[in-house]
């Protein structure tokens, strides 16, 4: 009798819990989905440094995310240097053909992701990683953009001394970078496409 009991007990609060998760998932004020729906693409900073908690907090979260076979296939360099930011800027504007732009917006934080070239689905890793990384900020008031135009400087003759500094292994290849800092600008959101995605039932 007592173990019926216990049973039937766990099984109220099993489906008590699936209902209390149900409802959560679906109500207007679940504040996943508000971090998801207020991200926006940040490109002026204010010159404060992240804390380092929180930075690595930003770190951690991106690392938890989903990977294919458990292999953690991504490499992360997060550069914080002023020094160095600066003079990737600096090599930024001769290659922009002296247009005056900051490679990462004058963030004061810059996260390089680079993915394994030996691992066929290791650059859906990194984009997942990334992610992680740019909601987790957001949740904190931190800013990001991601940043294909600084990838693609990174990995150009012109700034192969700065790219060796980031000491990723031979095995890898820069994908993007990131700009994190606090947002000296309050975007307003762009529209998103929805005819472009199909449920198939």
């Amino acid at each position: 009798m007592k173990k019926t009991f216990c049973m039937a007990l766990l099984a109220t609060l099993l489906m008590a819990g699936c209902t209390a998760t149900d409802e959560a998932v679906t109500a207007d004020n679940n504040p996943v989905i508000e971090n998801i729906l207020s991200r926006r693409s940040i490109r002026s900073y204010k010159p404060d440094k992240i804390e380092r908690e929180k930075l690595d907090r930003i770190i951690e979260c991106g690392i938890w995310a989903p990977n294919g076979q458990h292999r953690e296939s991504w490499e992360v360099r997060v550069v914080t240097n002023p020094d160095m930011l600066a003079e990737i800027d600096s090599l930024y504007n001769i290659y922009s053909n002296g247009s005056n732009s900051r490679a990462a917006f004058g963030a004061p934080a810059v996260a390089f992701i680079a993915y394994d070239t030996t691992y066929d689905l290791s650059q859906v890793d990194c984009g997942l990683l990334g992610g992680n990384m740019m909601l987790a900020a957001n949740s904190m008031g931190i800013g990001s953009c991601c940043l294909g135009g600084l990838a693609r400087f990174m990995t150009s003759p012109q700034a192969a001394t700065l790219l060796a500094r980031l000491d990723f292994p031979d095995t890898h290849r820069l994908l993007y970078a990131i700009a994190f800092g606090y947002p000296n600008e309050t975007p307003a959101p762009n529209g998103r496409r929805t005819d472009n995605v199909r449920i198939i039932e």
